[in-house]
Protein backbone atom coordinates (compact mmCIF):
# COMPACT_ATOMS: atom_id res chain seq x y z
CA UNK A 1 0.00 0.00 0.00
CA UNK A 2 2.81 2.42 0.90
CA UNK A 3 4.49 2.02 -2.50
CA UNK A 4 1.16 2.71 -4.19
CA UNK A 5 0.74 5.91 -2.16
CA UNK A 6 4.23 7.07 -3.10
CA UNK A 7 3.59 6.37 -6.78
CA UNK A 8 0.36 8.37 -6.66
CA UNK A 9 2.30 11.24 -5.10
CA UNK A 10 5.05 10.92 -7.70
CA UNK A 11 2.51 11.23 -10.50
CA UNK A 12 1.08 14.35 -8.84
CA UNK A 13 4.37 16.22 -8.62
CA UNK A 14 6.22 15.14 -11.75
CA UNK A 15 6.32 17.29 -14.84
CA UNK A 16 6.20 21.08 -15.29
CA UNK A 17 5.12 23.12 -12.29
CA UNK A 18 2.15 24.68 -14.09
CA UNK A 19 0.71 21.21 -14.68
CA UNK A 20 0.75 20.24 -11.00
CA UNK A 21 -2.64 20.09 -9.28
CA UNK A 22 -1.62 21.73 -6.00
CA UNK A 23 -4.69 20.69 -4.00
CA UNK A 24 -4.43 17.07 -5.13
CA UNK A 25 -0.70 16.94 -4.31
CA UNK A 26 -1.35 18.46 -0.87
CA UNK A 27 -4.08 15.89 -0.21
CA UNK A 28 -1.72 13.09 -1.24
CA UNK A 29 0.54 14.09 1.67
CA UNK A 30 -2.29 13.29 4.06
CA UNK A 31 -2.61 9.72 2.79
CA UNK A 32 0.25 8.59 5.04
CA UNK A 33 -2.20 9.06 7.93
CA UNK A 34 -5.40 8.54 5.92
CA UNK A 35 -4.57 5.89 3.27
CA UNK A 36 -8.23 5.56 2.20
CA UNK A 37 -8.73 9.31 1.87
CA UNK A 38 -11.37 10.21 -0.74
CA UNK A 39 -9.38 12.87 -2.57
CA UNK A 40 -12.09 13.60 -5.14
CA UNK A 41 -14.56 14.38 -2.35
CA UNK A 42 -12.23 17.06 -0.94
CA UNK A 43 -11.55 18.52 -4.38
CA UNK A 44 -15.33 18.72 -4.75
CA UNK A 45 -15.46 20.70 -1.46
CA UNK A 46 -13.13 23.28 -3.02
CA UNK A 47 -15.39 23.41 -6.09
CA UNK A 48 -18.39 24.05 -3.84
CA UNK A 49 -16.59 26.85 -2.00
CA UNK A 50 -15.79 28.45 -5.35
CA UNK A 51 -19.42 28.15 -6.44
CA UNK A 52 -20.52 29.89 -3.23
CA UNK A 53 -18.04 32.71 -3.77
CA UNK A 54 -19.14 33.09 -7.39
CA UNK A 55 -22.70 33.74 -6.29
CA UNK A 56 -21.51 36.79 -4.36
CA UNK A 57 -19.92 38.56 -7.33
CA UNK A 58 -21.84 36.95 -10.19
CA UNK A 59 -20.57 38.54 -13.43
CA UNK A 60 -18.48 41.25 -11.80
CA UNK A 61 -14.87 40.44 -12.75
CA UNK A 62 -13.25 43.19 -10.69
CA UNK A 63 -10.40 41.76 -8.60
CA UNK A 64 -11.33 43.39 -5.30
CA UNK A 65 -14.93 42.24 -5.66
CA UNK A 66 -13.80 38.64 -6.18
CA UNK A 67 -11.44 38.90 -3.22
CA UNK A 68 -14.20 40.25 -0.99
CA UNK A 69 -16.50 37.39 -2.04
CA UNK A 70 -13.76 34.84 -1.39
CA UNK A 71 -13.02 36.28 2.05
CA UNK A 72 -16.70 36.38 2.97
CA UNK A 73 -17.30 32.73 2.04
CA UNK A 74 -14.12 31.30 3.57
CA UNK A 75 -13.83 33.35 6.74
CA UNK A 76 -17.32 34.67 7.54
CA UNK A 77 -19.63 32.02 6.15
CA UNK A 78 -17.43 28.91 6.59
CA UNK A 79 -15.35 30.12 9.54
CA UNK A 80 -11.87 29.15 8.36
CA UNK A 81 -9.27 30.50 10.79
CA UNK A 82 -5.69 30.11 11.90
CA UNK A 83 -5.00 27.52 14.58
CA UNK A 84 -3.38 29.71 17.21
CA UNK A 85 -3.96 27.29 20.09
CA UNK A 86 -2.29 24.17 18.68
CA UNK A 87 -0.06 25.46 15.90
CA UNK A 88 2.21 22.38 15.75
CA UNK A 89 -0.55 19.78 15.54
CA UNK A 90 0.30 17.63 12.47
CA UNK A 91 -3.37 17.81 11.46
CA UNK A 92 -2.77 21.45 10.52
CA UNK A 93 -0.62 20.16 7.66
CA UNK A 94 -3.22 17.73 6.31
CA UNK A 95 -5.51 19.49 3.85
CA UNK A 96 -8.45 17.17 4.52
CA UNK A 97 -8.29 18.00 8.24
CA UNK A 98 -8.02 21.72 7.52
CA UNK A 99 -11.11 21.52 5.30
CA UNK A 100 -13.02 19.44 7.87
CA UNK A 101 -12.00 21.40 10.98
CA UNK A 102 -11.83 24.84 9.27
CA UNK A 103 -8.49 25.56 10.93
CA UNK A 104 -4.86 25.28 9.93
CA UNK A 105 -1.49 26.96 9.64
CA UNK A 106 -0.57 29.72 7.15
CA UNK A 107 0.54 27.41 4.35
CA UNK A 108 -2.45 25.04 4.36
CA UNK A 109 -4.95 27.89 4.64
CA UNK A 110 -3.07 29.58 1.80
CA UNK A 111 -3.36 26.46 -0.37
CA UNK A 112 -7.13 26.44 0.17
CA UNK A 113 -7.31 30.18 -0.51
CA UNK A 114 -5.28 29.87 -3.72
CA UNK A 115 -7.18 26.85 -4.99
CA UNK A 116 -10.62 28.39 -4.44
CA UNK A 117 -9.36 31.67 -5.94
CA UNK A 118 -8.13 29.82 -9.02
CA UNK A 119 -11.58 28.31 -9.48
CA UNK A 120 -13.20 31.77 -9.57
CA UNK A 121 -10.67 33.21 -11.99
CA UNK A 122 -8.52 35.03 -9.43
CA UNK A 123 -4.87 34.10 -10.10
CA UNK A 124 -2.78 34.08 -6.93
CA UNK A 125 0.73 32.92 -6.14
CA UNK A 126 2.28 31.68 -2.94
CA UNK A 127 4.78 33.89 -1.13
CA UNK A 128 7.50 32.18 0.88
CA UNK A 129 7.58 34.86 3.56
CA UNK A 130 9.90 33.81 6.41
CA UNK A 131 7.99 31.86 9.02
CA UNK A 132 4.54 32.89 7.77
CA UNK A 133 3.29 31.83 4.35
CA UNK A 134 1.28 34.43 2.38
CA UNK A 135 -0.32 34.77 -1.04
CA UNK A 136 -0.10 37.54 -3.59
CA UNK A 137 -2.06 38.97 -6.48
CA UNK A 138 0.08 40.78 -9.04
CA UNK A 139 -0.87 42.75 -12.13
CA UNK A 140 0.89 45.43 -14.17
CA UNK A 141 -0.49 48.18 -11.93
CA UNK A 142 -0.94 46.69 -8.46
CA UNK A 143 0.31 44.08 -6.00
CA UNK A 144 -1.86 42.79 -3.15
CA UNK A 145 -0.37 40.63 -0.38
CA UNK A 146 -2.95 38.57 1.51
CA UNK A 147 -2.74 36.66 4.81
CA UNK A 148 -5.17 33.69 4.79
CA UNK A 149 -4.11 32.78 8.34
CA UNK A 150 -5.62 36.06 9.51
CA UNK A 151 -8.96 36.03 7.68
CA UNK A 152 -7.61 37.23 4.33
CA UNK A 153 -6.16 40.43 5.77
CA UNK A 154 -4.40 42.59 3.18
CA UNK A 155 -0.85 43.33 4.31
CA UNK A 156 0.74 46.73 3.75
CA UNK A 157 4.52 47.07 3.66
CA UNK A 158 4.32 48.50 7.17
CA UNK A 159 2.34 45.44 8.36
CA UNK A 160 4.85 43.10 6.71
CA UNK A 161 7.77 44.88 8.37
CA UNK A 162 6.08 44.53 11.76
CA UNK A 163 5.44 40.84 11.08
CA UNK A 164 9.12 40.34 10.26
CA UNK A 165 10.15 42.11 13.45
CA UNK A 166 7.89 39.81 15.51
CA UNK A 167 9.12 36.67 13.80
CA UNK A 168 12.79 37.54 14.25
CA UNK A 169 12.30 39.33 17.60
CA UNK A 170 14.38 42.23 16.31
CA UNK A 171 14.22 45.00 13.73
CA UNK A 172 14.51 43.52 10.24
CA UNK A 173 14.46 45.43 6.96
CA UNK A 174 11.76 44.20 4.57
CA UNK A 175 13.45 43.19 1.32
CA UNK A 176 11.99 42.22 -2.10
CA UNK A 177 13.16 38.61 -1.62
CA UNK A 178 10.86 38.32 1.41
CA UNK A 179 7.91 38.68 -0.98
CA UNK A 180 9.27 36.45 -3.75
CA UNK A 181 6.72 34.04 -5.16
CA UNK A 182 7.31 30.31 -4.98
CA UNK A 183 6.47 27.32 -7.16
CA UNK A 184 3.91 24.66 -6.39
CA UNK A 185 6.74 22.22 -5.68
CA UNK A 186 8.17 24.74 -3.22
CA UNK A 187 4.80 24.82 -1.44
CA UNK A 188 4.61 21.03 -1.23
CA UNK A 189 8.21 20.94 0.01
CA UNK A 190 7.43 23.50 2.72
CA UNK A 191 4.38 21.50 3.85
CA UNK A 192 6.46 18.33 4.06
CA UNK A 193 9.27 20.11 5.90
CA UNK A 194 6.76 21.31 8.49
CA UNK A 195 5.73 17.71 9.14
CA UNK A 196 9.35 16.53 9.13
CA UNK A 197 10.24 19.13 11.77
CA UNK A 198 7.28 18.15 13.98
CA UNK A 199 7.94 14.40 13.80
CA UNK A 200 11.70 14.65 14.31
CA UNK A 201 11.21 16.96 17.28
CA UNK A 202 8.91 14.31 18.77
CA UNK A 203 11.39 11.52 17.83
CA UNK A 204 8.50 9.93 15.92
CA UNK A 205 10.73 8.28 13.32
CA UNK A 206 8.04 5.98 11.93
CA UNK A 207 5.99 9.06 10.97
CA UNK A 208 9.02 10.99 9.73
CA UNK A 209 10.11 8.28 7.30
CA UNK A 210 7.28 8.56 4.72
CA UNK A 211 7.57 12.35 4.86
CA UNK A 212 11.26 12.09 3.97
CA UNK A 213 10.41 9.58 1.26
CA UNK A 214 8.07 12.15 -0.31
CA UNK A 215 10.71 14.88 -0.03
CA UNK A 216 13.13 12.70 -1.98
CA UNK A 217 10.46 11.90 -4.57
CA UNK A 218 9.83 15.62 -4.94
CA UNK A 219 13.54 16.30 -5.48
CA UNK A 220 15.69 13.19 -6.04
CA UNK A 221 18.81 15.35 -5.83
CA UNK A 222 18.00 16.73 -2.37
CA UNK A 223 21.09 15.37 -0.67
CA UNK A 224 20.18 16.58 2.83
CA UNK A 225 16.86 14.77 2.64
CA UNK A 226 18.63 11.58 1.52
CA UNK A 227 21.03 11.92 4.46
CA UNK A 228 18.18 12.60 6.90
CA UNK A 229 16.22 9.64 5.56
CA UNK A 230 19.31 7.51 6.18
CA UNK A 231 19.48 8.82 9.75
CA UNK A 232 15.83 7.90 10.30
CA UNK A 233 16.39 4.43 8.83
CA UNK A 234 19.26 4.05 11.29
CA UNK A 235 17.00 5.01 14.21
CA UNK A 236 14.49 2.42 12.99
CA UNK A 237 17.29 -0.17 12.73
CA UNK A 238 16.81 -0.57 8.99
CA UNK A 239 20.56 -0.83 8.52
CA UNK A 240 20.72 -1.78 4.84
CA UNK A 241 18.55 1.18 3.85
CA UNK A 242 20.50 3.54 6.09
CA UNK A 243 23.78 2.39 4.56
CA UNK A 244 22.43 2.87 1.02
CA UNK A 245 21.28 6.41 1.78
CA UNK A 246 24.54 7.40 3.46
CA UNK A 247 26.54 6.02 0.52
CA UNK A 248 24.34 7.95 -1.90
CA UNK A 249 24.82 11.10 0.16
CA UNK A 250 28.61 10.77 0.05
CA UNK A 251 28.54 10.11 -3.69
CA UNK A 252 26.40 13.21 -4.36
CA UNK A 253 28.01 15.49 -1.75
CA UNK A 254 31.57 14.25 -1.17
CA UNK A 255 32.71 17.63 0.15
CA UNK A 256 29.82 18.20 2.55
CA UNK A 257 30.83 19.54 5.98
CA UNK A 258 29.58 16.36 7.66
CA UNK A 259 31.09 13.98 5.09
CA UNK A 260 33.65 12.71 7.64
CA UNK A 261 30.98 11.81 10.19
CA UNK A 262 28.87 10.10 7.53
CA UNK A 263 31.89 8.09 6.34
CA UNK A 264 32.34 6.85 9.90
CA UNK A 265 28.67 5.79 9.91
CA UNK A 266 29.16 3.97 6.61
CA UNK A 267 32.13 2.04 8.01
CA UNK A 268 30.18 1.11 11.13
CA UNK A 269 27.06 0.13 9.17
CA UNK A 270 29.04 -1.92 6.67
CA UNK A 271 30.45 -4.01 9.54
CA UNK A 272 27.03 -4.36 11.13
CA UNK A 273 25.34 -5.42 7.89
CA UNK A 274 28.07 -8.03 7.25
CA UNK A 275 27.58 -9.43 10.73
CA UNK A 276 23.84 -9.71 10.17
CA UNK A 277 24.36 -11.62 6.95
Amino acid sequence: MANELFEDFRRCVEGPDDRIDLARAALEIARDDYPNLKIEAYLSCLDQLAASARRHFENDQEVHRKMAALNYVLFQEQGFHGNQENYYDPKNSFLNEVIDRKTGIPITLSVIYMEVAQRIGLPLLGVGFPGHFLVKYSSHDEEIVIDPFNSGEIKSHENLGQLLDRLYEEKVILRPEHLATVTKKDIIRRMLNNLKMIYLRESNFAKALPVLERLVILDPGAVEEIRDRGAVYLKLECFNYALADFETYLRLAPDAPDAGAIKDEVISLTRRVRQIH
